[in-house]
Protein backbone atom coordinates (compact mmCIF):
# COMPACT_ATOMS: atom_id res chain seq x y z
CA UNK A 1 0.00 0.00 0.00
CA UNK A 2 1.50 3.31 -1.07
CA UNK A 3 1.25 6.66 0.68
CA UNK A 4 -1.66 7.91 -1.45
CA UNK A 5 -3.74 4.85 -0.62
CA UNK A 6 -2.92 5.23 3.08
CA UNK A 7 -4.09 8.86 3.06
CA UNK A 8 -7.26 7.81 1.22
CA UNK A 9 -8.17 5.28 3.90
CA UNK A 10 -7.27 7.74 6.68
CA UNK A 11 -9.44 10.55 5.29
CA UNK A 12 -12.27 8.12 4.51
CA UNK A 13 -12.34 6.68 8.03
CA UNK A 14 -12.33 10.14 9.63
CA UNK A 15 -15.04 11.27 7.19
CA UNK A 16 -17.30 8.33 8.05
CA UNK A 17 -16.79 8.75 11.78
CA UNK A 18 -17.49 12.50 11.59
CA UNK A 19 -20.63 11.91 9.48
CA UNK A 20 -21.83 9.32 12.00
CA UNK A 21 -21.29 11.74 14.88
CA UNK A 22 -23.25 14.44 13.01
CA UNK A 23 -26.45 12.41 13.28
CA UNK A 24 -25.77 10.94 16.74
CA UNK A 25 -24.45 13.97 18.66
CA UNK A 26 -26.96 15.31 21.19
CA UNK A 27 -25.48 18.81 21.19
CA UNK A 28 -26.30 20.72 18.01
CA UNK A 29 -23.08 22.76 18.21
CA UNK A 30 -21.04 19.55 18.38
CA UNK A 31 -22.98 18.21 15.40
CA UNK A 32 -22.10 21.31 13.37
CA UNK A 33 -18.43 20.98 14.33
CA UNK A 34 -18.41 17.32 13.28
CA UNK A 35 -20.01 18.34 9.98
CA UNK A 36 -17.19 20.85 9.42
CA UNK A 37 -14.69 18.04 10.08
CA UNK A 38 -16.49 15.85 7.54
CA UNK A 39 -16.33 18.60 4.91
CA UNK A 40 -12.60 19.09 5.50
CA UNK A 41 -11.96 15.37 5.00
CA UNK A 42 -14.06 15.39 1.82
CA UNK A 43 -11.93 18.29 0.53
CA UNK A 44 -8.81 16.23 1.25
CA UNK A 45 -10.26 13.36 -0.80
CA UNK A 46 -10.90 15.77 -3.67
CA UNK A 47 -7.25 16.79 -3.52
CA UNK A 48 -6.19 13.14 -3.77
CA UNK A 49 -8.36 12.84 -6.89
CA UNK A 50 -6.57 15.91 -8.37
CA UNK A 51 -9.73 18.02 -8.27
CA UNK A 52 -8.16 21.08 -6.69
CA UNK A 53 -10.90 23.50 -7.67
CA UNK A 54 -13.63 21.41 -6.04
CA UNK A 55 -11.55 20.98 -2.88
CA UNK A 56 -10.85 24.71 -2.56
CA UNK A 57 -14.51 25.53 -3.29
CA UNK A 58 -15.65 23.08 -0.62
CA UNK A 59 -13.35 24.68 1.95
CA UNK A 60 -14.14 28.30 1.05
CA UNK A 61 -17.89 28.00 0.50
CA UNK A 62 -18.97 25.40 3.05
CA UNK A 63 -16.33 25.65 5.77
CA UNK A 64 -15.74 29.36 5.36
CA UNK A 65 -19.29 30.62 4.93
CA UNK A 66 -22.14 28.15 5.16
CA UNK A 67 -20.97 26.21 8.21
CA UNK A 68 -20.02 29.38 10.08
CA UNK A 69 -23.54 30.67 9.37
CA UNK A 70 -25.03 27.40 10.61
CA UNK A 71 -22.95 27.61 13.76
CA UNK A 72 -24.06 31.16 14.55
CA UNK A 73 -27.71 30.32 13.84
CA UNK A 74 -27.62 27.21 16.03
CA UNK A 75 -25.94 29.09 18.89
CA UNK A 76 -28.37 32.03 18.74
CA UNK A 77 -31.67 30.19 18.21
CA UNK A 78 -31.42 28.02 21.37
CA UNK A 79 -33.16 25.07 19.71
CA UNK A 80 -35.35 22.78 21.80
CA UNK A 81 -34.04 19.32 20.93
CA UNK A 82 -36.84 17.52 22.78
CA UNK A 83 -39.45 18.84 20.35
CA UNK A 84 -37.19 18.08 17.37
CA UNK A 85 -36.71 14.45 18.43
CA UNK A 86 -40.46 13.83 18.61
CA UNK A 87 -41.62 11.36 15.98
CA UNK A 88 -38.13 9.90 15.47
CA UNK A 89 -39.20 6.26 15.70
CA UNK A 90 -42.24 6.92 13.52
CA UNK A 91 -40.04 8.00 10.60
CA UNK A 92 -37.20 5.58 11.37
CA UNK A 93 -38.36 2.73 9.03
CA UNK A 94 -38.49 5.03 5.99
CA UNK A 95 -35.12 6.59 6.86
CA UNK A 96 -33.54 3.16 7.39
CA UNK A 97 -34.87 1.94 4.03
CA UNK A 98 -33.47 4.95 2.17
CA UNK A 99 -30.14 4.59 3.98
CA UNK A 100 -29.91 0.90 3.09
CA UNK A 101 -30.69 1.71 -0.55
CA UNK A 102 -27.94 4.35 -0.69
CA UNK A 103 -25.49 1.92 0.97
CA UNK A 104 -26.29 -0.79 -1.62
CA UNK A 105 -25.77 1.67 -4.47
CA UNK A 106 -22.40 2.76 -3.07
CA UNK A 107 -21.38 -0.88 -2.58
CA UNK A 108 -22.30 -1.65 -6.20
CA UNK A 109 -20.20 1.26 -7.42
CA UNK A 110 -17.22 0.31 -5.26
CA UNK A 111 -17.32 -3.34 -6.31
CA UNK A 112 -17.47 -2.33 -9.97
CA UNK A 113 -14.25 -0.34 -9.63
CA UNK A 114 -13.17 2.97 -11.09
CA UNK A 115 -11.50 3.71 -14.39
CA UNK A 116 -8.72 6.24 -13.95
CA UNK A 117 -8.00 8.27 -17.05
CA UNK A 118 -4.42 9.05 -17.92
CA UNK A 119 -3.24 12.61 -17.97
CA UNK A 120 -3.19 14.29 -21.40
CA UNK A 121 -0.03 13.89 -23.39
CA UNK A 122 1.14 15.91 -26.37
CA UNK A 123 3.71 15.18 -28.98
CA UNK A 124 6.93 17.10 -28.68
CA UNK A 125 7.51 19.56 -31.51
CA UNK A 126 11.18 18.77 -32.07
CA UNK A 127 11.66 15.15 -31.06
CA UNK A 128 8.18 14.00 -31.93
CA UNK A 129 7.98 11.82 -28.80
CA UNK A 130 5.09 11.86 -26.37
CA UNK A 131 5.86 13.89 -23.27
CA UNK A 132 3.74 14.52 -20.18
CA UNK A 133 2.73 18.14 -19.73
CA UNK A 134 1.44 19.81 -16.56
CA UNK A 135 -2.35 19.72 -16.51
CA UNK A 136 -4.47 22.03 -14.36
CA UNK A 137 -8.06 21.08 -13.63
CA UNK A 138 -8.76 24.57 -12.36
CA UNK A 139 -7.52 26.18 -15.57
CA UNK A 140 -9.52 23.80 -17.77
CA UNK A 141 -12.66 24.34 -15.68
CA UNK A 142 -12.23 28.12 -15.84
CA UNK A 143 -11.85 28.04 -19.60
CA UNK A 144 -15.04 26.00 -19.94
CA UNK A 145 -17.04 28.18 -17.54
CA UNK A 146 -16.09 31.50 -19.14
CA UNK A 147 -16.14 30.42 -22.80
CA UNK A 148 -18.60 27.63 -23.57
CA UNK A 149 -20.80 28.06 -20.48
CA UNK A 150 -20.56 31.84 -20.15
CA UNK A 151 -24.30 32.57 -20.55
CA UNK A 152 -25.46 29.89 -18.07
CA UNK A 153 -22.97 31.30 -15.53
CA UNK A 154 -24.37 34.81 -16.02
CA UNK A 155 -27.95 33.55 -15.69
CA UNK A 156 -27.04 31.67 -12.48
CA UNK A 157 -25.34 34.80 -11.11
CA UNK A 158 -28.45 36.91 -11.87
CA UNK A 159 -30.71 34.32 -10.19
CA UNK A 160 -28.49 34.28 -7.09
CA UNK A 161 -28.49 38.10 -6.99
CA UNK A 162 -32.30 38.20 -7.16
CA UNK A 163 -32.50 35.51 -4.47
CA UNK A 164 -30.21 37.56 -2.23
CA UNK A 165 -32.37 40.68 -2.59
CA UNK A 166 -35.51 38.59 -1.99
CA UNK A 167 -34.04 37.13 1.20
CA UNK A 168 -33.15 40.62 2.44
CA UNK A 169 -36.63 41.92 1.59
CA UNK A 170 -38.34 39.01 3.38
CA UNK A 171 -36.30 39.40 6.56
CA UNK A 172 -36.31 43.22 6.65
CA UNK A 173 -39.42 43.85 8.71
CA UNK A 174 -40.49 46.79 10.82
CA UNK A 175 -40.06 46.01 14.49
CA UNK A 176 -41.51 48.00 17.36
CA UNK A 177 -38.88 47.00 19.91
CA UNK A 178 -35.98 48.61 18.03
CA UNK A 179 -34.99 52.26 17.91
CA UNK A 180 -34.52 53.37 14.32
CA UNK A 181 -33.86 56.79 12.85
CA UNK A 182 -35.30 57.92 9.54
CA UNK A 183 -32.54 59.53 7.43
CA UNK A 184 -35.08 61.79 5.72
CA UNK A 185 -36.07 63.29 9.09
CA UNK A 186 -32.41 63.89 9.89
CA UNK A 187 -31.88 65.76 6.62
CA UNK A 188 -34.95 68.01 7.13
CA UNK A 189 -34.14 68.87 10.74
CA UNK A 190 -33.97 72.57 11.74
CA UNK A 191 -32.16 74.18 14.61
CA UNK A 192 -35.26 75.82 16.09
CA UNK A 193 -36.97 72.43 16.26
CA UNK A 194 -34.21 71.00 18.42
CA UNK A 195 -32.97 73.99 20.45
CA UNK A 196 -35.09 76.50 22.37
CA UNK A 197 -33.54 79.66 23.86
CA UNK A 198 -34.85 80.81 27.24
CA UNK A 199 -34.27 84.37 28.52
CA UNK A 200 -33.03 84.48 32.10
CA UNK A 201 -32.05 87.41 34.30
CA UNK A 202 -28.37 88.08 34.64
CA UNK A 203 -28.51 88.10 38.49
CA UNK A 204 -30.95 86.52 40.91
CA UNK A 205 -31.60 87.11 44.58
CA UNK A 206 -29.89 84.55 46.76
CA UNK A 207 -32.13 82.24 48.71
CA UNK A 208 -32.42 82.89 52.46
CA UNK A 209 -30.55 80.47 54.73
CA UNK A 210 -32.57 77.83 56.49
CA UNK A 211 -31.74 79.21 60.02
CA UNK A 212 -33.10 82.68 59.22
CA UNK A 213 -36.35 81.20 57.89
CA UNK A 214 -36.86 79.29 61.17
CA UNK A 215 -36.25 82.41 63.30
CA UNK A 216 -38.73 84.41 61.21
Amino acid sequence: MDVKTGFFYLFSVVLLLAAFRVITARNTVHAVLFLMLAFSQAAALWLLLKAEFLAITLVLVYLGAVMVLFLFVVMMLDLNMDSIRKGFWRHFPLAATIGALVALEMAAVLMGGFRVAEEPRVAAAAAGAAQAVPYSNTKALGQLLYTEYLYPIQVAAAILLVAMFAAIALTLRQRKDTKTVNPADQVRVRARDRVSLVSLAATQKAAAPANEEKQA
